[in-house]
């Protein structure tokens, strides 16, 4: 648990960093001239390289065990920020995207792993519930504290940066435990990977909903007018309905059934896509519907990754594990690039009814999970 909890406070610094420089660069490029559909390119790239080496993931980890492999994602990480804050070249910040998804393509896996392996089993959800909570925080502060310092945005992409090097620092005083492994790809043989398929779709959504809407989000703020820091505090709202919900989220996973408490989530986002809609006259939605999406996706999240604890148990834990993130991170790569042509091509309401069909398919898939409650066996 001492473990769990250094690479906690770690990864929640990073993404403190990640939620304050996403909103910025994609203010700075909008002031630049680019449009919704370049931004919304730029803020998948990270996402797309995880995506992409995500199932090789489990094999580096195999490799080099899961800590080192934090400490090396922390490393690349670093340099990526660096190079947002020394350069204002687009090229360079192409390639600091680049490096920035590959650094955390092995360290979200790794931090993953280490959690769902060694969470108690009885507190699991609570335990993933908090750890959650403390990203969300991050997510939901970091938005914010360009326009709650009075930052610049080369002041807030060296403070990001900093918080960066924090995350490297605690990742080198992080201690591995003696590791009590289970076989190698145990779990539910009968039913894991048809679960996995379910869960990947789930947290896809999630991914839209909570990692790929927050730079579009903070563009088309700005586009109607809004300063920095208001704008970036539509992106803060994302972050705030996640941080509110996560502890929450991990508490029902282990006391109701997965069916029941995924379909709640996608009609909360069936709801909130047809709120979006109306956006265009009432800016102030922008926010709500932020909160909606930041609360349900970072849920989705979770509960996939509490419901991957359950049935699957040593080694196959990382594997299991880097599904669930590799359908997430698709989700925040396709997210930004998606809602951006749809909403530079069809309007606001474009973009709502795009989020609605994936607020459907959510709802079919979670029609397809368990109807009674892995931990404890009560319908």
């Amino acid at each position: 648990m001492r473990l769990l909890w250094t690479l906690g406070a770690g990864t929640a610094a990073l993404m403190l960093a990640f939620a304050m420089i996403n909103p910025v660069l994609a203010v700075l490029l909008q002031r630049q001239g680019h449009g919704p559909a370049f931004i919304g390119a730029f803020a998948m790239l990270p996402f797309l390289l995880v995506g992409l080496l995500m199932p090789f993931m489990p094999r580096v980890l195999a490799r080099i065990g899961p800590v080192a492999g934090y400490r090396a994602g922390a490393v690349l990480e670093l340099a990526a920020m660096a190079a947002f804050a020394g350069s204002t070249e687009l090229g360079v910040w192409i390639a600091a995207s680049v490096v920035s998804g590959i650094g955390a393509a092995v360290q979200w896996n790794a931090a993953e792993a280490l959690l769902t392996r060694h969470a108690p089993a009885a507190v699991r959800g609570r335990v993933m519930g908090l750890y959650q909570t403390g990203l969300g925080a991050s997510l939901a502060l970091g938005p914010f504290l360009p326009a709650l310092l009075g930052l610049s945005a080369s002041g807030a992409l060296w403070l990001a940066t900093a918080f960066t090097a924090l995350c490297l620092a605690l990742a080198l005083v992080a201690r591995a435990p003696a590791d009590a492994e289970g076989p190698k790809g145990a779990g539910d043989r009968a039913h894991g990977p048809r679960l996995l398929a379910w869960l990947a779709v789930l947290a896809f959504a999630g991914g839209v909903f909570e990692a790929g809407l927050s730079s579009i989000g903070a563009a088309h703020a700005a586009s109607l007018g809004m300063a920095l820091g208001q704008a970036a505090s539509v992106a803060g709202a994302i972050g705030i309905g996640s941080f509110l919900v996560q502890y929450p989220a991990g508490w029902a996973g282990d006391h109701v059934a997965p069916r029941r408490l995924f379909t709640g989530a996608a009609v909360v986002l069936l709801g909130a896509s047809a709120l979006f809609s109306l956006a265009g006259q009432a800016p102030w939605l922008l926010w709500a519907c932020g909160v909606a999406g930041g609360a349900v996706g970072g849920a989705l999240y979770t509960l996939s990754m509490v419901q991957v604890a359950h049935a699957f148990a040593g080694q196959g834990t990382a594997a299991a594990t880097a599904a669930i993130i590799t359908g997430y991170t698709w989700g925040g790569t396709l997210g930004p690039l998606a809602s951006g042509v749809a909403l530079e091509s069809a309007g606001v309401r474009g973009m709502a009814t795009w989020l609605a069909l994936l607020a459907l398919a959510a709802w079919a898939a979670a029609r397809r999970l368990p109807g009674t409650v892995q931990a404890t066996g009560r319908a």
